[in-house]
């Protein structure tokens, strides 16, 4: 039974977190299978919760069950088809905790002890892991699987992997690390204090809040989830392209967190 104060954990593949107690309110962010919440306070059918990363939204209470507390022993899903104990089969996406009593059927799998072993903390390994599981995704505002992330859930989520928890949000993860003094992007001058993985942060507003955030990727590239090129994509930074150029425009500050 789910309580007031009492942790909860996602039973559904992907859980979509909303502004408001609603299905039609705006998705913010979404938690993967496994992924624990506290539940703060509940409104009819739905639950205020905050995430591992301190991040609050509702969620329908059929996408919870209670935790057990031995979720962060379970294995690590890298993108598989499960079978539960009740027979049923589904996906679910890289990051996901699976329960111990479900079969994998096809996939990959870390066990909690490998994690950091086959992720370190180090910028090559982050971008090859963006790379390797995000490239391709479509653009979802709220999202943080390859099914679909926006700017912020493919930094999040692809860093979590590594054991650097960041933010949910790039206005957020805008504050994380150290800053690199670059001021502008797009030359190989400007680029050479940009270092792999580090985060790179745009606003196309007057106040220049941020409002996009990417991975630097030597090479004078940067992989990102941007809704102008339909999903994650791997950008060349130096590019004539019109898109290109008006981020070029928009860029704000570099970050390093690694």
């Amino acid at each position: 039974m789910l309580d007031v104060n009492q942790p909860a954990r996602v039973r559904a593949a992907v859980a979509p977190m909303h502004t408001e107690a609603r299905v039609s309110a705006p998705q913010t962010s979404q938690l993967k299978a496994g992924h624990t919440v506290r539940l703060l306070a509940q409104k009819a059918d739905w639950w205020l919760v905050r995430s591992a990363d301190s991040y609050e939204g509702w969620i329908h209470r059929g996408y919870l069950e209670p935790a057990s507390g031995a979720e962060q022993s379970w294995r690590l899903s890298l993108g598989v088809v499960v079978r539960e104990h009740d027979g049923r089969e589904r996906a679910l996406p890289v990051g996901a905790h699976i329960a111990d009593d479900a079969d994998v059927m096809s996939g990959n799998t870390v066990l909690a002890s490998g994690v950091a072993q086959l992720f370190p903390p180090t910028p090559i390994a982050v971008v090859q892991s963006a790379i390797t599981y995000y490239t391709g995704a479509s653009y979802q505002w709220g999202g943080v699987t390859e099914w679909g992330c926006d700017c912020s859930g493919l930094v999040q989520s692809v860093f979590a992997l590594h054991g650097c928890r960041l933010p949910r949000d790039a206005y957020q993860q805008a504050h994380a690390g150290t800053a690199v003094l670059v001021e502008s992007i797009g030359t190989t001058e400007s680029l050479a204090n940009i270092g792999e993985a580090d985060l790179l942060f745009f606003s196309d507003r007057e106040d220049r809040r941020i409002t996009h955030v990417g991975i630097a990727v030597t090479g004078g590239r940067m992989i990102h989830s941007a809704l102008g090129r339909g999903g994650v994509v791997l950008e060349i930074l130096a590019s004539d392209e019109d898109y290109v150029q008006r981020l070029r425009s928009n860029f704000v500050a570099a970050r390093r967190v690694l």
